[in-house]
């Protein structure tokens, strides 16, 4: 009867888990290059034979591979990633990936996120614009170009963000090692003037909030149950 609490008590983490991540999702419905975050879960057995007993585990974390719709802004320093890969941009600890990329121009020509926060190039230098040469224009491959001269080119890298990552911000992701700079793809481009949206379905996050939240109080009241039962058979059983 004990195991039944300790596996009853194993699913109220991992449906936990799972709420907090659906509510992140849910919250951030609206944020530029969100990727809504999954959770895999897996059986953890103990014991053998007869007297062995499944555990739920704590949940593995991972972010949705499906890319966001593009919203038209006509912003010449807004860009979205047509196909899989990341722009970068610098961090307080290294370099943060990301696919939201509406950037600015400072006065002093550096083109930086919303934030402030350097955009990298290629080869992970901070991309310098010609500060008296106006709002850059972008080619498909990302190479920005001020008054018809090519000045500089966004970085677009190859990312896969794994398990269990770490968020940076609502849209960044730090990566665990050096992200491999993607060059000469046909199937990769930048599409100025135009954002990615966040790739949440609020209609599914919801039906799957509501879903959670009843087994997670089925678990519960089995919970209530199961200790009532002990509670009954000690006293029932126990020395009189």
């Amino acid at each position: 009867m004990e195991n039944g609490l300790y596996v009853a008590l194993s699913s109220q983490v991992a449906l936990e888990k799972r709420l907090n991540t659906i509510a992140d999702n849910v919250a951030n419905v609206s944020t530029v290059g969100f990727r809504a975050t999954g959770v895999k879960f897996e059986d953890i057995v103990s014991g053998l034979g007869d007297k062995s007993v499944s555990f739920a585990s704590t949940g593995d974390t991972y972010l949705s591979p499906q890319a966001g719709a593009l919203r038209k802004t006509g912003n010449p320093l807004d860009f979205a990633i047509q196909g899989d890969a990341w722009f970068a941009f610098q961090g307080p600890d290294g370099p943060i990936m990301t696919r939201d990329g509406r950037f600015t121009m400072l006065p002093t020509g550096e083109l930086v996120t919303i934030e402030g926060y350097p955009v990298l190039d290629a080869g992970g230098a901070p991309i310098q614009l010609n500060a008296q040469g106006g709002a850059p224009e972008a080619s498909a491959d990302g190479t920005l170009y001020q008054n018809g001269e090519p000045v500089a080119t966004l970085g677009l890298f190859d990312f896969q963000p794994g398990l269990n990552f770490t968020r940076f911000g609502n849209s960044g992701v730090v990566p665990y090692g050096a992200p491999e700079p993607i060059v000469d793809r046909v199937d990769i481009g930048v599409a100025q003037g135009f954002v990615e949206d966040s790739n949440v379905n609020p209609v599914m996050e919801i039906t799957r909030l509501i879903q959670v939240q009843r087994a997670f109080e089925q678990v519960s009241a089995l919970m209530r149950d199961s200790e009532s039962a002990l509670e009954q058979a000690i006293s029932t059983l126990g020395p009189r």
